[in-house]
């Protein structure tokens, strides 16, 4: 799928403008930017979700990835660029972050 990914961008950038509409281009973003994607620790919705449940002295807790969809283009960007915790870090270009950040907000 990330092969597949590259790909199409790829071919994108050299082909017409429509060959791949920006809004399908930031769902495959969200879905898989470089490997494993948004939707799997934040959610299909970008809402949030629970990744875990870890038991830690007796206790079980619960282990969640924020939800994403309604943060500021400055905190999005910053998350990706310098992730903390957990959180991958992706090489993904301005444009690709610009493009994921407005799919999440329901922007595009």
């Amino acid at each position: 799928m990330r092969l597949l990914t590259i790909l199409l961008y790829m071919f994108s950038m050299l082909c017409a403008d429509d060959f791949i509409e920006k809004k399908d281009y930031a769902k495959l973003l969200y879905s898989n930017p470089r490997g494993i994607g948004c939707n799997k620790c934040h959610g299909e919705d970008a809402k949030g979700a629970v990744i875990a449940y870890i038991k830690k002295n007796g206790e079980i807790k619960k282990f969640s990835a924020p939800a994403i969809d309604n943060v500021t283009k400055a905190v999005f960007f910053k998350a990706l660029n310098n992730p903390k915790d957990i959180m991958p870090k992706y090489s993904l270009t301005n444009e690709e972050t610009e493009s994921l950040f407005e799919y999440i907000t329901k922007r595009l």
